[in-house]
């Protein structure tokens, strides 16, 4: 396997020295790309039944004039490691972006380098949070620690928090006014463009906001809206969701819903309202999108320009007993992906299984780019086209099946999903150390009972399909590796005050109950 300085010089061989494939006469210009992509929308809105809970008219827009991909995944369910895997092409085992702070190289040659070079004006406005360095302390020691043999809680309780009034607009002011600024570049400088241009917009939305409640180092667990939005929401259509009982969680569930502080008592009308608020920030989300295009179509743009829109994961609203994201299932892990432009099917739904990594070789293919052959994504567009894959990829067609795995805070293992037909096969670890899950999304979309020991057969085949893929109890391995010397180097660093550091991130009101015995399970560790 290579290492990442020899993955980036491969895509820059395959990419960078190439020239644009030459307009055949008849051809169209290269069309205008715009890429939004926010944080945490559950993809299962964007279709029925989930888009019956709350109004998004323009996702229903591009939908009306576009398609819509019924099976789009994150490669891995936490805002770094994915937007690697978006801006790279490439599966997470081979970014090893293992955590929110570890992404990619600040130089790493992304697609929308790619683009500018081969003649695209190229512009980025927002949230982009796929190189290493970010995110608080708490986040990546949490995640360095979590084979330590302990159980704290690491996030404030899910809450929400009603804001403004009915006439109330904008909410989230940071992600409104970064869309001002798309909007304005769109009218100000894009309309003038004689060449083609790429714009992407990064949204904060509809991530809950941070809870300072919950102390110094506070995580985000405030699901925050005004009345306007929360109109938008069809309570009769908020399903509340089943949970198993704490004694019959999967481990790792368990840890997952400890740690986010889920496994106390919630009230049915608690759960409800998380979820309405969830949904009402979806619908400022929606609202933002609209700007765009509605300043696509004021500039006379919108016919030329290819517009995708996307997330970076879900976001389970108390589904599993959970909120946040950093999970396989389907809350966690489905993301929305439409696209609407020159030669995309209008009110197209496609059911192949697609994931974030097929943005790259999308994006290339769109600028008519030569796409590296060393990609793990497929391009998208014979799809949005109908045309018969193999012939447009020299490597043949798309396989039948998605990865995505899962190595950060929250989740006491690597994860590995498998997404191909009915099924979801989820495996932990080295694959033997603790029980795998399956799932036959057709019978059961709300993935209830794990069916693994019913259908060993499966189970082996898709196993074998993931080995084949990816070395997992090798990955698993080196994270565990990883994470012990990240941790040693940050102890080292802190000297005298390592004590009292570690003693005040999220959880220190569970770790000063019984600071010892926590230093001590770590020592152990280590």
């Amino acid at each position: 396997p290579l290492g990442r300085a020899g993955l980036a010089l491969l895509l820059m061989a395959a990419g960078a020295g190439a020239r644009p494939r030459p307009a055949a006469p008849g051809d169209q210009p290269r069309c205008n790309v715009v890429l939004v992509a926010c944080d945490s929308l559950d993809g299962r809105l964007t279709f029925f039944p989930g888009n019956q809970t709350v109004d998004l008219p323009s996702i229903n827009f591009m939908k009306r004039h576009g398609t819509v991909f019924l099976n789009a995944y994150t490669n891995s369910p936490i805002c770094c490691p994915s937007r690697a895997a978006m801006w790279s092409g490439l599966f997470t085992h081979l970014t090893e972006s293992w955590n929110n702070f570890k992404g990619l190289d600040p130089d790493y040659v992304t697609w929308m380098d790619l683009m500018e070079k081969h003649g695209y004006h190229a512009q980025k406005f927002g949230k982009l949070d796929f190189t290493s360095g970010h995110h608080s302390v708490s986040n990546r020691v949490e995640a360095w620690t979590r084979d330590v043999n302990f159980l704290l809680r690491q996030e404030g309780r899910p809450m929400v928090k009603l804001t403004g009034h009915r006439k109330q607009f904008r909410v989230m002011e940071t992600d409104w006014r970064t869309t001002d600024k798309a909007v304005n570049w769109i009218k100000e400088e894009a309309v003038n463009f004689t060449q083609p241009f790429v714009l992407y917009l990064g949204l904060n939305l509809p991530h809950p906001y941070p809870s300072p409640y919950a102390g110094e180092n506070f995580g985000s667990s405030t699901f925050s809206t005004s009345p306007y939005w929360l109109e938008k929401v069809n309570y009769k259509a908020i399903r509340i969701p089943k949970w198993s009982s704490l004694s019959e969680m999967h481990p790792v569930d368990y840890y997952s819903s400890y740690t986010k502080n889920c496994t106390g008592e919630f009230t049915k009308e608690e759960v409800r309202n998380i979820r309405a608020f969830y949904y009402a920030m979806c619908a400022e989300t929606d609202a933002m999108l609209g700007e765009i295009i509605s300043a696509l179509r004021d500039t006379g743009l919108l016919g030329k320009t290819m517009i995708i829109f996307t997330a970076d994961h879900g976001e389970l609203a108390m589904e599993h007993r959970q909120f946040y994201k950093m999970s396989m299932y389907e809350g966690s892990s489905h993301v929305p992906l439409l696209v609407m432009g020159p030669g995309v099917r209008e009110q197209q739904q496609i059911p192949n299984v697609v994931s974030l990594v097929d943005i790259y070789p999308t994006m290339l293919d769109i600028a008519r780019i030569p796409v590296p052959q060393n990609l793990s994504g497929y391009s998208l567009t014979p799809l949005l086209h109908e045309k018969a894959e193999n012939e447009a990829s020299a490597r043949g067609p798309r396989p039948s099946w998605i990865l995505s795995e899962f190595h950060g805070c929250n989740v006491n293992s690597s994860v590995y999903m498998l997404r191909t037909g009915k099924w979801k096969y989820i495996t932990y670890s080295d694959g033997s150390s603790l029980l795998p899950q399956l799932f036959d999304l057709t019978a059961d979309p709300d993935e209830l009972t794990n069916v693994a020991i019913k259908f060993p057969v499966t189970v082996y085949s898709l196993d074998k399909i993931l080995r084949s893929v990816v070395n997992y109890p090798k990955v698993s391995s080196s994270v565990q590796e990883y994470n012990k010397q990240q941790f040693i180097s940050w102890k080292q660093s802190l000297g005298q005050n390592y004590s009292n550091v570690i003693a005040n991130l999220r959880w220190h009101q569970d770790w000063l109950k019984d600071q010892k015995k926590y230093e001590n399970a770590i020592d152990k560790w280590l």
